[in-house]
């Protein structure tokens, strides 16, 4: 036993120091995020998963889900300057014109990470190129109380200001968090939650009568549409991911239950998914519908869970 104490003893005396600095060291990259579990998870690549319509884009039948659609993490997402950044659908087809007496319907999703609560920002809108009806969503810190949250946004038929302008839950700056609005034309349901895991507010509001969006108005993805058109004076600042487009309006539980997916979930209800921009690597339209996005100052990034940083 004392023959075994003191080789034991020798043993330390001999590799203790090496022990100890191999133990600072394990310890210093744990801190970094070295070894967080989500640094070694597999990222699907761009074009990972797809929606296959046999029949041809806007068809229904036989539709269905191709590829990684686990939910497994995006490898990239789209990076918004602030300043010049923008994805344009020029024609968003499949959405039938919504007006305020309550035909057409539309829903929005998608999630985003603001680096400037500083400015108005836009995540997306959809418009109408006559008189810019817009439906958008904006991290606004003026509109609400208190500061530095987000306002949802619809704006319809007039110019002079948002109607049906929500206000939901406190977003942090750098931050991923869910968006999310809905309409039937008279009533808008907006959802957000500062990131995954946290409560999902909702609110809703009525649209002011008259209000008009023409079908195959542009989307645009990252910028407001304020004059002149297209060159909008809001734009997103930060990153953006897996937007989707419905032609109806999705329940709330359909909303929790694509929060609940995170930012790598796949679309619900495909026959009413009428464009899907997961901007992994690319602006194109994974919906099977042929809405693709022609991207102005977008760029990519695979080092998007360490946060935001200028291009």
């Amino acid at each position: 036993m004392k023959f075994k104490l003191q080789s034991a003893m020798e043993y330390l005396m001999t590799y203790g120091w090496a022990i100890l600095i191999i133990a600072v060291v394990l310890g210093a990259l744990f801190q970094l995020g070295i070894f967080n579990a989500s640094t070694f998870t597999p990222k699907a690549p761009p074009g990972a998963c797809h929606v296959f319509r046999p029949n041809g884009p806007l068809t229904t039948s036989f539709i269905n889900l191709q590829g990684i659609c686990n939910g497994e993490l995006p490898q990239y997402v789209a990076v918004f300057n602030g300043q010049s950044s923008q994805v344009l659908v020029s024609s968003l087809k499949g959405i039938s014109t919504i007006t305020s007496a309550g035909s057409g319907k539309i829903t929005i999703v998608g999630w985003g990470l603001s680096s400037d609560l500083g400015a108005v920002e836009t995540m997306y809108g959809y418009y109408n190129v006559g008189d810019l009806s817009d439906i958008t969503i904006i991290i606004d810190r003026y509109d609400c109380s208190p500061s530095q949250v987000i306002t949802i946004s619809m704006q319809l038929g007039s110019l002079g200001g948002y109607n049906g302008e929500l206000c939901n839950a406190q977003v942090s700056q750098n931050t991923w968090a869910f968006f999310a609005v809905t309409s039937d034309g008279s009533t808008i349901n907006s959802y957000s939650s500062p990131s995954q895991g946290g409560s999902l507010a909702h609110n809703a509001g009525s649209i002011t009568a008259g209000s008009t969006i023409q079908s195959g108005s542009p989307f645009i993805i990252g910028a407001d549409s304020s004059s002149p058109l297209y060159k909008g004076w809001a734009r997103w600042k930060g990153f953006v991911s897996n937007m989707q487009v419905y032609n109806t309006t999705l329940s709330q539980a359909e909303i929790t239950a694509l929060y609940n997916e995170g930012i790598g979930g796949a679309p619900v209800q495909l026959k009413n998914l009428v464009g899907w921009w997961p901007l992994n690597g690319d602006t194109k339209d994974y919906s099977g519908n042929g809405n693709n996005g022609v991207p102005t100052g977008v760029s990519f990034t695979s080092s998007w869970e360490s946060g935001y940083s200028a291009p």
